[in-house]
């Protein structure tokens, strides 16, 4: 166990020192999300009308919520890249913990999208968001969201595992992040839409999370529906992202032994 973990940590610091040197990475993963706060907050916030509140605060968690499932994606391509370019034959011939790979990448990429929150979180507050609840709520959301990073981050590594092939997982992302993130409530509050549609976005799992995290912040949330889970956002949506991450880390697991005997 102990070795397991240093070896993890050796990893999990090899991959932020290689942010170091690369720091465009970075700017990748901020600036859309910082682009998404303004564009939403500045040109669609005089337009767009939420019950309770301003949708400049309605937005936030969306936004959040969003970058988060993105380590979906940005795991993926990152395990693509180590079977591809050798990493995991090299760290093979080592005397290390062979899942510490896995877990170097998923964390490390965890804190890269946790940094891009904390960006977020100040351009939001400049433009007018703001937390209506006390610190232990606050720690409760973004604690949420980071189980939601980690939970995306290792359904990534599986899904890379499986595809090994940066255009197969690109065209798979496509197809998943579109949409999860726009069939639900993290952009727009679901009472205006069909209500075949309606019913869709509300039984969307990031709907949960972001819902939850609206309540955890004290900020606007979608009314006018009595579903379970809208009723109910904070425990369905502890359950639906401790369910991810007890599924998707072993099955992951279980495949980075398959993949990396190749």
């Amino acid at each position: 166990m102990t070795e397991s973990l240093s070896d993890s940590l050796a990893l999990i610091g090899r991959h932020l020192r290689h942010l170091a040197r690369v720091p465009e990475r970075l700017l990748s993963v901020t600036l859309m999300p910082v682009m998404y706060v303004i564009v939403f907050g500045f040109l669609f916030g005089s337009a767009m009308q939420v019950e309770g509140g301003d949708y400049r605060e309605y937005i936030m968690a969306g936004i959040f919520a969003q970058v988060m499932l993105a380590n979906l994606q940005t795991t993926a391509v990152g395990v693509v890249d180590d079977l591809r370019n050798g990493l995991v034959d090299r760290f093979r011939s080592l005397p290390m913990s062979r899942y510490a790979v896995l877990i170097g990448r998923t964390v490390s990429d965890l804190l890269l999208s946790s940094i891009a929150v904390v960006v977020m979180a100040v351009v939001g507050y400049l433009i007018g968001w703001r937390v209506h609840t006390g610190v232990g709520n606050i720690v409760a959301a973004f604690g949420l969201l980071l189980l939601l990073g980690l939970g995306a981050a290792w359904l990534g590594a599986l899904l890379g595992l499986s595809l090994r092939n940066v255009e197969a997982v690109s065209a798979v992302m496509s197809m998943v992040m579109m949409p999860l993130t726009f069939l639900s409530s993290a952009f727009i509050p679901p009472s205006g839409l069909p209500g075949w549609l309606q019913a869709i976005t509300v039984w969307n799992p990031l709907s949960s999370v972001v819902e939850a995290v609206r309540q955890l912040f004290g900020n606007p949330s979608s009314v006018g529906d009595s579903s379970f889970p809208a009723l109910h956002p904070v425990p369905v949506a502890m359950v639906l992202v401790a369910a991810m991450i007890a599924l998707a880390m072993p099955l992951a697991a279980r495949r980075y032994r398959t993949a990396s005997a190749r």
